[in-house]
């Protein structure tokens, strides 16, 4: 019973990590990344699709990526979808192949990213926290239940702190790397 809620508790923190983990990859560094364009969407025959089920998404050098539409009739629509987007991107046309040069980061851009970063990682601290509350709460009531003995409940609480420090840990860590790249010139 303990180890099951242990479990449960351990894949809702892991689910914390990797949306931790998606969170940074929309935060963009100088370098070009296909994850960059995750978060578009264009509009396919009235329906809203994202961009890379519509378009090949390459990186074409370090600092280009390059969008090939599987329909030439959707370059406008993509372009459109990409200015549009809060990325701060300027596509560029030739024929079918739509270029994305990433600009240079500023000094200022690069805090701001830094800031949005750490505000993303105190995120997902928050919610690896309220999974450890939950927990704890779901292990108190087994030992008001009498399933459980004190000693079991002192017990598990502790495995949850190990894990809980484990992943805050693995969140800092994320954060360090992500603070790296961002400063990178």
């Amino acid at each position: 019973m303990i180890e099951d809620i242990k479990k449960d508790a351990k894949a809702r923190m892991d689910k914390s990590l990797k949306a931790l983990a998606g969170n940074f990859n929309k935060i963009r560094t100088g370098r070009a990344h296909p994850s960059i364009l995750d978060g578009i969407h264009v509009s396919y025959y009235g329906a809203d699709m994202p961009l890379s089920q519509v378009a090949n998404i390459n990186v074409e050098d370090a600092r280009t990526l390059a969008v090939t539409p599987w329909e030439k009739n959707m370059v406008p629509e993509i372009e459109k979808a990409i200015m549009k987007s809060d990325l701060g991107l300027n596509p560029s046309t030739a024929g079918a192949v739509i270029r994305i040069p990433m600009p240079m980061l500023t000094e200022e851009t690069r805090k701001n990213f830094i800031r949005q970063a750490r505000g993303e990682a105190e995120n997902a601290r928050v919610s690896i926290r309220s999974v450890r509350r939950d927990t704890l709460a779901e292990i108190k009531a087994l030992l008001k239940e009498k399933e459980i003995s004190e000693d079991d409940e002192r017990r598990a609480g502790d495995e949850i702190q190990k894990i809980t420090d484990k992943h805050v840990a693995e969140v800092d860590q994320a954060l360090a790397e992500k603070e790296k790249d961002l400063m990178e010139i």
